[in-house]
């Protein structure tokens, strides 16, 4: 047991002088943080021309530095997995190949293609909520905004990407996030526990990044045994065919898909509805 504490010490001060690092280098920012704010509050945030960094917010790592960043985050991610900020810096400072086997997919669908083109942005400045609460019952639009409201979520929750040090692959990763909630929705999930971890079982067979494979891993230590059992006999075996077979979640304009009917879009997608019916219990903001 001290050795277990002391590694973990050990590990959780070098992330500390890393992140100390990472906060010294942000002022190298600083003389272009008036265009990086002008950026960031539109819907094309990547692909501004004033902006003449990799993306605003950039911060370039070292191997050895996202080695540590994963270590420290992975750390304080498994400790409380709703940190959400330490589970993005996770899946930055590992997700490089995955990110690339995604990027890749979406290039070889014409969709995909012109959301890498376009590079559309989910956030409530983007969404016509109005709009989409005059839509019908089981249009997709209608169903996403419901699952806002129930669950007490916002798509701005979402963390900005800093450390993927490619401006296209960075892109992916920050479309990856803001879709996270519309798999949700997809998928009939909440947010609590059980909910996140048949997500996560999705994303992994889906995506490929290391995140959320630790996450299908090490989620279910924290689910009660009624659940665990639930996982692993009907939703994990479910989540985890769906992510193989499935259409590239990423390559869908979801945009322009509003008013298309939930179960249309899962056909589409070869999604199979939920087998069972998870109730929103629990509610934390992930």
């Amino acid at each position: 047991m001290r050795i277990s504490v002391h590694i973990i010490a050990t590990m959780w001060l070098y992330a500390g002088r890393l992140f100390q690092w990472l906060h010294q280098r942000q002022y190298v920012l600083i003389s272009k943080a008036v265009c990086a704010h002008q950026v960031h509050s539109s819907s094309t945030g990547f692909t501004d021309s004033c902006y003449n960094g990799l993306y605003p917010g950039h911060i370039h790592t070292t191997h050895i530095q996202k080695a540590m960043l994963a270590v420290g985050s992975g750390v304080a991610a498994l400790h409380d997995p709703y940190r959400h900020d330490m589970v993005a810096v996770l899946g930055e400072a590992t997700g490089h190949l995955a990110l690339i086997n995604l990027r890749d997919k979406m290039r070889n669908d014409p969709e995909g293609y012109t959301i890498l083109k376009e590079r559309p942005r989910i956030r409530l400045s983007t969404l016509d909520l109005s709009e989409m609460a005059s839509l019908p019952d089981g249009s997709f639009g209608r169903e996403y905004l419901r699952f806002l409201e129930d669950n007490d979520v916002t798509p701005d929750s979402r963390a900005d990407v800093r450390f993927v040090d490619d401006e296209e692959l960075a892109y992916v990763m920050q479309r990856y996030r803001e879709v996270h909630d519309l798999l949700h929705t997809l998928l009939g999930m909440p947010t609590n526990m059980l909910g996140e971890v048949a997500v996560k079982w999705f994303e992994a067979a889906q995506t490929g990044l290391p995140m959320c494979a630790l996450g299908a891993v090490l989620g279910p230590l924290r689910l009660s045994t009624s659940r665990l059992k639930l996982l692993f006999t009907s939703l994990g075996p479910w989540a985890l065919r769906n992510g193989h077979r499935a259409r590239c979640v990423l390559s869908i304009f979801y945009e322009r898909r509003w008013a298309q009917s939930i179960e249309d879009l899962r056909q589409e997608l070869n999604i199979e509805p939920p087998p069972v019916i998870v109730r929103a219990t629990e509610k934390r903001n992930t």
